[in-house]
């Protein structure tokens, strides 16, 4: 399934290699293939989470077969209700993110997903704000890897112990 995935060169800014999933969710049974090993990965979880945009994808097709709810993890400015938010350090600039706080019952198991582990700031972001948000989260599932940029470190390092799985690793 690697080979459904096409390198970007210097988008979205010179430097950076952009791993584009399209071919791959354009490819239905390689779609239902992912979306089913990341729902083996959330059997233990109460709801899956997905970073916007590209993890919303991945979660919120594990979350149809798994028949669990979905938990957003937005850009700032995008949920309405009661939110909280955090700040962090992009490998390309800096994000906010949000979620929810008065939607999910806290204490609830979540795994959380997202489509390419970088640097790991934006899981660590997410996963600590799920935690501020009263959440348990469970464990982080990737569909690619960025080896060089050592996210999996970083994570191991801000989030001893939480288990980080990658569905397409090199």
């Amino acid at each position: 399934m690697n080979d459904l995935i096409r390198v970007i060169p210097d988008f979205p800014k010179p430097g950076i290699s952009f791993k584009d999933i399209t071919p791959l969710i354009a490819n239905g049974e390689a779609f239902l293939n992912v979306s089913k090993q990341i729902a083996q990965l959330g059997r233990e979880s109460d709801y899956i989470a997905g970073i916007e945009a590209r993890g919303f994808i991945f979660a919120s097709s594990a979350c149809a077969l798994t028949e669990k709810g979905f938990i957003p993890i937005r850009k700032s400015g995008k949920l309405p209700g009661n939110t909280i938010s955090s700040t962090y350090d992009l490998e390309y600039g800096s994000a906010t993110l949000e979620v929810h706080t008065d939607i999910i019952k806290q204490g609830s198991k979540v795994l959380l997903v997202d489509d390419v582990l970088a640097t790991g700031g934006t899981a660590i972001a997410a996963t600590k704000l799920l935690k501020a948000a009263g959440l348990l989260p469970i464990g982080l599932v990737f569909l690619l890897d960025i080896p060089e940029l050592n996210g999996k470190a970083r994570i191991a390092e801000a989030l001893p112990g939480l288990k980080t799985e990658v569905i397409l690793a090199q």
